[in-house]
């Protein structure tokens, strides 16, 4: 196990925890900014498996939160408005007339408070931030930790808690954009993408929640049994169609089964599967990635990355029968995503 910490060019903290068998997770203090994860293809080399800026500096603006944490409430909110307990909030658009992953202030633009920790079997760093009252027009000052440990069993766990003094919406998320071929080397067409999820919600031409959940069957959406990304990209079917040629969904999750999604790339042989007590996931295939950014290992284009947002859904805020996005004053948010990774045996 092992902790090494940078400081950057613009005075950040970049810290790089790595475990005893040699994958490393990197990441910022500014927005937890996850940079890099290294771990092994079929023949023992290492790569990273996540899109990264070249120059650190390039993630101050980072209009593709890149790895960030993501809130207070990751997703659009409609008409960047909501109602608690009889009052509406305004909160910043920053994405047409909507509110997008907690608005331009959001937690991916903020240094978080970091404390390294380390055990016999595991390494990690745990963030703390408060988001007073009102910030960005959020109700409630919110305490907030995320906590990323990387373990011996070559998994990442990434735990969210927060305690608010007023009852505000809330749900956390990591906005890495996954590639298992390793170093970028090909798009994320051919990953191979198991979900267990029955429903998926309708979004509107604004990428809008509509209220109405469709059943996956004999659609693209359906991932129960594997089915690859591109499968998506090329659909005629009218949600692939709004989402610009690809997905960018919340996926309900059926509650009985604790491995929620496993993703796989036939060619480096990585497998990674993702557990969370979250009630759904946007999956999120980089159809509007900017093209031509200057990564670590090449430019960005179009499906490059695929997103696994674990999270609430904001569509609870105005519709019913939704997972909820609301914490109040006496309850303490708590929720786990866990990233495995191995090779196909």
């Amino acid at each position: 196990m092992k902790i090494e910490i940078e400081k950057t060019k613009n005075g950040w903290q970049h810290y790089k925890i790595t475990n005893d068998n040699g994958m490393r997770v990197s990441l910022l203090n500014f927005g937890g900014i996850i940079t890099e994860i290294l771990v092994p293809n079929r023949k023992g080399r290492f790569e990273n498996v996540v899109l990264g800026f070249k120059n650190i500096a390039d993630y101050e603006q980072n209009p593709n939160y890149f790895g960030a944490i993501v809130g207070r409430v990751a997703g659009r909110i409609q008409d960047a408005t909501f109602t608690l307990n009889d009052e509406t909030y305004s909160l910043e658009s920053n994405e047409g007339s909507h509110h997008l992953h907690g608005g331009p202030g959001g937690f991916h633009q903020v240094i978080w408070d970091v404390a390294t920790f380390q055990t016999a079997d595991t390494v990690g760093v745990k963030l703390t931030h408060s988001s007073e009252d009102g910030v960005g027009g959020y109700p409630g000052n919110l305490n907030a930790t995320v906590t990323y440990t990387l373990t011996n069993h070559n998994e990442l766990i990434i735990d969210y808690s927060a305690t608010t003094d007023k009852t505000t919406a809330l749900t956390m998320t990591n906005h890495s954009y996954f590639n298992l071929s390793g170093n970028l080397a090909e798009t994320i067409q051919n990953h191979i993408v198991t979900m267990d999820s029955d429903e998926f919600v309708e979004l509107d031409e604004e990428l809008i929640p509509t209220g109405k959940k469709i059943d996956v069957t004999d659609t693209p959406f359906d991932f129960r049994h594997g089915r690859k990304i591109s499968d998506g990209i090329h659909s005629t079917y009218e949600q692939n169609l709004i989402a610009t040629n690809g997905y960018d969904h919340y996926f309900l999750f059926n509650q009985n089964d604790d491995e929620k999604i496993r993703v796989k790339d036939q060619t480096s042989g990585r497998i990674m599967t993702v557990k969370t007590n979250q009630p759904g996931v946007v999956m999120y295939t980089s159809t509007n990635l900017d093209e031509g950014l200057e990564l670590a290992e090449r430019k960005s284009e179009r499906y490059l990355g695929v997103c696994f947002e674990t999270q609430g859904s904001p569509a609870s805020l105005h519709h019913e029968g939704f997972p909820s996005v609301i914490l109040k004053a006496d309850e303490t948010y708590e929720k786990q995503t866990v990233f495995s990774f191995k090779i196909e045996d």
